[in-house]
């Protein structure tokens, strides 16, 4: 959905209506107005709290959760339409908030890709009332989350993370976020739903998503869902208008892989490691701690990767000092470190500590002449990418082409192509650098190959489309 639509969705108090009745409102809130060293995770942990006493369980997980959890508050400048009396229309301020998920003592925020989508500005306010000047890291808008970016004057807490993979129905849980700008709210309610999909409109929806009673309001959009025991296991979406405790949050088990592409996208466009990753996480007993590693699932050939020595099934377990539970943290190790670094990495084989030493390396350079022709032909800037990049869309598939602009009435925009989409294949042939994509178009058979079926990689999934015309 279109940052205005969300914006007026809220700021007129509009609803979009359905054949169904529905009604959801995105819940950030908008109205008119004139280099640190690691430091502990705000830990999730086993723990006996007597019930009827005062300082119960959402006492105790606020407490230990709060520092990790940010308001957010931005502003965009929008222009009304016309006015029917010709009187030209004067640019209007919008304020906007929502809540972020601290990842990194260095300042790295997730939140939802609508709370910061065509804002001007973002400022951030810690629990303690520090505030910050914030910036957009990376984004994906299909998945509706963001990466944003503070610079602390100290290292913060980061949060832990739980599983949503056996969240049971009735199970409590607890919201804290910015609701209506009254920053750090705490809620509780239930798990009402798993696995429940919402349509917005045409163009955006949501699957899977864990239906919940905690009161969530516009402006805890990004914020954290938690169990009982201080888990992250979802992040705060949407709400069901006009209703009564009717909320929505994105699975965690989502999330975390989301998010580490998110950290990792800026580096994968210039600098790769070259290893297929998946987060693992295990429960001992219902009221235990869930256990979270990350282990290698493909180690790309002639890659970084595969120089350093990693193979298929290593638990890893540091990288140059961060402690890695997830793949998010996998890829924050990583995050600021440039091309020909040594990083150290630890890793468990076979159940015993092993040390590598990765060095990353820029990806291959593009031909200026193919990546003009590409431009000029289909509409389209690329930058080529390694297997990981495309492991989850299909794990035998060798690389191909991240699309990082495209040129509005284009050719690859009229065949549906989209900024972010990596495009794998066109025709017979696979798209692993520019010229693979100049040898399709000057091909002397061409002509008999329209239209001409490319291959992208789009949210984990393999999709396919037509091109049905080339210059």
């Amino acid at each position: 959905m279109r940052s205005a639509s969300l914006a007026s969705l809220v700021r007129f108090t509009r609803w979009l209506r359905f054949p169904a009745g529905l009604a959801i409102v995105i819940i950030s809130l908008a109205a008119f107005t004139p280099a640190f060293s690691e430091i502990p995770i705000t830990a999730a942990g086993e723990r006996n709290v007597t019930p009827g006493k005062r300082r119960d369980q959402v006492v105790d997980v606020y407490d230990r959760v709060k520092p990790a959890v940010v308001n957010i508050h931005s502003e965009r400048t929008i222009t009304p339409p016309e006015d029917p009396f010709n009187r030209q229309p004067q640019p209007q301020k919008v304020n906007g908030m929502g809540t972020g998920i601290i990842l990194d003592p260095r300042g790295y925020v997730l939140t939802n890709f609508h709370v910061v989508d065509d804002v001007s500005t973002l400022r951030v306010r810690l629990h303690d009332g520090t505030g910050y000047t914030a910036r957009v890291f990376a984004t994906d808008k299909e998945a509706d989350l963001a990466l944003i970016k503070i610079d602390p004057a100290k290292p913060l807490p980061v949060i832990g993370f739980g599983t949503s993979s056996d969240l049971m129905v009735g199970e409590s849980v607890i919201a804290i976020g910015n609701a209506f700008g009254y920053e750090h709210s705490v809620t509780d309610g239930r798990v009402s739903y798993k696995g429940r999909d919402v349509t917005l409109n045409k163009d955006m929806g949501y699957k899977g998503l864990i239906q919940t009673s905690a009161p969530i309001n516009p402006g805890n959009s990004g914020g954290p869902l938690l169990n009982v025991l201080g888990e992250v296991v979802g992040v705060n979406v949407a709400i069901r208008a006009g209703a009564q405790n009717i909320g929505f949050a994105l699975p965690v088990d989502f999330v975390i892989p989301r998010a580490a592409d998110l950290i990792g996208v800026r580096r994968r466009s210039g600098i790769r490691h070259g290893l297929a990753l998946r987060d693992i996480v295990t429960r001992e007993a219902t009221e235990s701690a869930a256990k979270r590693c990350v282990s290698v699932e493909q180690v790309e050939a002639n890659s970084p990767a595969g120089t350093a020595g990693f193979q298929g099934g290593d638990v890893i377990e540091q990288v140059d000092g961060v402690t890695v539970i997830t793949s998010i943290d996998f890829e924050r190790g990583l995050i600021e470190k440039p091309a020909g670094q040594k990083i150290p990495v630890r890793v468990k084989r076979a159940g015993k500590a092993t040390d590598l030493e990765l060095v990353l390396r820029p990806a291959a350079k593009m031909p200026l002449g193919a990546v003009d022709a590409v431009w000029k032909r289909l509409g389209v800037k690329v930058n080529p990418v390694g297997a990981d990049a495309v492991a989850k869309a299909n794990p035998q598939l060798r690389g191909g082409l991240l699309v990082t602009e495209v040129a509005a009435g284009g050719i690859a925009s009229t065949a549906g192509i989209q900024k972010g989409d990596i495009l794998v294949g066109l025709h017979l042939w696979e798209t692993l650098n520019p010229d693979n994509v100049t040898f399709v178009l000057n091909h002397k058979d061409l002509v008999t190959f329209l239209p001409l079926k490319y291959f992208i990689a789009r949210d984990g999934k393999l999709k396919d489309g037509w091109i049905t015309s080339v210059p």
